[in-house]
């Protein structure tokens, strides 16, 4: 049985930083991308970075490029993310979740390519 636990999470100003992490356990970690997306409320959820399995390829929304930053611990079987400059547009419940097959590319692709969730830990940015 796969399980992800997201933390990280929290109330922060326009501007600061926080660093969510998700362990995974019950699955080959190594071998899998893994992505982080997010949903605000009355939104679809929608992916915001993913990592490949050899950390050599990662895929960035457009609206977190250059303030977001994706990596992985194959050793902690960790993904984390990084997020800097937060917005108040930023406002949303954050989920990580693992992608359908091993070895594959960390592309944009959606919530249907995703085949295990964690529980979402909340990320609400104050102006």
């Amino acid at each position: 049985q796969v399980q992800l636990v997201e933390s990280g999470g929290g109330l922060v100003q326009a501007g600061g930083s926080l660093r969510l992490s998700c362990l995974a356990s019950g699955s080959l970690f190594r071998v899998y991308v893994w992505g982080w997306f997010r949903q605000a409320p009355g939104k679809e959820r929608e992916l915001v970075a993913a990592i490949s399995w050899n950390s050599l390829s990662t895929y960035y929304d457009d609206s977190v490029k250059g303030r977001f930053t994706i990596s992985r611990d194959n050793v902690k079987n960790t993904v984390y993310l990084q997020m800097n400059s937060l917005k108040p547009e930023d406002t949303a419940a954050y989920y990580c979740a693992r992608k359908r097959g091993a070895y594959t590319p960390a592309q944009a692709t959606g919530i249907d390519d995703y085949d295990y969730w964690g529980q979402g830990t909340q990320v609400a940015v104050s102006s």
